[in-house]
């Protein structure tokens, strides 16, 4: 998304500075200079045992969702400066410490962003229930975060969650901040979320049908395979008639019906099993999918512990088996759930 695109939806009225006193000819000792007060110390206490109180994402998002309702049946207005009656301030940040319970009236995005007591940065692969999507950029009229429910299909090109948004006040929609390559929107985990979270039914695996005219990342990894099989096709993403030539070349050989589409019954003995370590074509393939879920990998053929740990994050993401191996059930999740 464009930067004018994402300050357009996420509007927020400008801040009140505050005023600065300036106390002029007082010295004060360094020993009390230095120490801090019994407020700081108190406020730096609540800090950590309120970050390190467990908290389930069931309950952060039944938290959120209260605001949609809590102005009399309507969602809490947004302001910068004003605090709502559980004394939590109304913006972005302030909402998403509600949520957490953190201490009142709440830290700003750029803490919530860069105090790792508070968050954790994660890869767009391990977005779970009640993670966020923060931008700590730029300054208070432009910076934002939001609260990750779930994706709204198997694309992962959307997702549902909850925001406290300028103009508006406490929302529930899908978005896509933070997907697009070079977004400033990051995605972290609340150090608070040790809890399991709310259960959710899987986007089920099927395997995707490719026929002459197709292209993209599922055709480059058929590609590749076919390749590994010893099927030489060019592994560039359109599925002409050389590659479905050698696609029924394949098939005949397999046992299969040679009629050139790859679909639910070919993939399973297309696909080869790649774990650490393993070097090839097959690899190229797995690391072309696995890029399609944000993985950032060079296509090289060559499984070391960059693929190995985008391997386990897309397992854990994806409910499977962490081994770091890609079988079968992990090759039908990469190819299968988009």
């Amino acid at each position: 998304m464009s930067g004018m695109g994402r300050r357009a939806r996420i509007y927020a009225a400008t801040a009140v500075a505050g005023a600065v006193t300036v106390l002029v000819g007082v010295v004060v000792p360094a020993s009390f200079a230095d120490a801090p007060s019994a407020a700081a110390r108190t406020a730096a206490a609540e800090q950590k045992q309120n970050a390190a109180a467990e908290l389930s994402p069931e309950e952060m998002l039944r938290r959120a969702a209260t605001w949609l309702t809590a102005n009399n049946g309507s969602q809490v207005p947004y302001s910068q400066t004003k605090t709502w009656s559980d004394g939590y301030r109304q913006d972005c940040s302030g909402y998403v410490s509600m949520t957490l319970g953190l201490w009142k009236s709440g830290p700003n995005t750029v803490e919530l962003a860069s105090n790792r007591e508070l968050t954790t940065p994660i890869g767009l692969g391990d977005l779970r229930p009640g993670d966020l999507l923060i931008d700590a950029d730029g300054s208070n009229t432009t910076r934002h975060v939001v609260i990750f429910e779930k994706w709204t299909d198997s694309s992962h090109s959307a997702y549902s969650a909850f925001e406290q948004r300028g103009g508006h006040g406490t929302d529930h929609r899908v978005l896509d901040y933070g997907l697009d390559s070079g977004s400033e929107y990051k995605p972290y985990r609340p150090v608070k979320l040790t809890g399991e979270a709310p259960p959710e039914t899987p986007p089920s695996a099927q395997w995707p049908m490719l026929t002459q005219g197709d292209s993209g990342a599922d055709v480059t990894a058929a590609q590749y395979l076919l390749r590994d099989h010893g099927h030489m096709t060019d592994a560039d993403g359109a599925y002409g008639p050389k590659t479905a030539e050698q696609a029924k070349a394949f098939q005949a050989g397999a046992g299969l019906v040679a009629d050139g589409e790859i679909g639910p019954k070919t993939w399973p003995e297309l696909v080869e099993p790649v774990k650490s370590g393993a070097q090839g074509d097959a690899v190229r393939a797995a690391q072309t999918q696995l890029n399609v879920y944000g993985a950032g990998l060079t296509v090289d053929g060559e499984f070391g512990p960059a693929t190995e740990k985008a391997v386990t994050d897309f397992q854990k993401a994806h409910g499977l088996t962490v081994d770091g191996l890609v079988g079968p059930r992990t090759w039908e999740a990469l190819v299968g759930t988009r």
